[in-house]
């Protein structure tokens, strides 16, 4: 079983339970930039309490573990929650959509593609950008650098970088994105 395998899985359960989602983190910057190997998925999630109930209900105890309380804890503070597949050992780290402004654009954003055999939905290679390099300050990591880095040596021209300066000043991250920018 495969992280294709346990994408397509999640993605029907999401769909099912009529949960807005998205791809994000390291298996998007993969999709756009230079893979890196992970054993984790983010998935930005965007439930009303309904729907997170049907969700967190069609998840077997056999398949799968999760703390229906943390979910539930997560919805109410627009944070997140971890799943485990039994089968793979693999954690999906399910991110419930903040309320702010790059949250909420990055979300509308989104757009449809193939990974790894899943049909998904995945944070756009601008919005990769932005919210690696919100993640590199938070945690001083030269990894998401490196992920942003990725991103821009394979399709740069094919950027909207006004877009992403736009989002680096209203966030306060232009140390980081001076950081990942070519030394002339």
């Amino acid at each position: 079983m495969s992280a294709g395998d346990l994408l397509c899985r999640l993605v029907e359960k999401l769909d099912a339970a009529g949960i807005p989602h998205m791809v994000a983190g390291s298996f998007a910057s993969t999709y756009h930039g230079v893979p890196r190997s992970t054993q984790d998925i983010d998935i930005v999630i965007d439930p009303a309490p309904d729907s997170l109930a049907a969700l967190l209900s069609s998840l077997s105890d056999h398949d799968y573990y999760v703390d229906a309380d943390a979910a539930r804890e997560a919805l109410a503070r627009r944070a997140q929650f971890n799943l485990i597949d039994m089968a793979t050992g693999w954690k999906v780290d399910l991110i419930v959509r903040k309320a702010r402004a790059f949250s909420i654009e990055e979300f509308r954003r989104r757009e449809a593609a193939e990974l790894f055999g899943a049909s998904v939905f995945l944070a756009t290679a601008e919005d990769s950008i932005i919210a690696k390099l919100e993640w590199a300050k938070l945690g001083d990591s030269e990894r998401q650098l490196r992920d942003v880095s990725g991103i821009l040596s394979v399709c740069a021209d094919a950027l909207d970088l006004s877009y992403i300066e736009d989002w680096v000043a209203k966030l306060d991250l232009l140390a980081q994105w001076q950081r990942v920018q070519p030394r002339a």
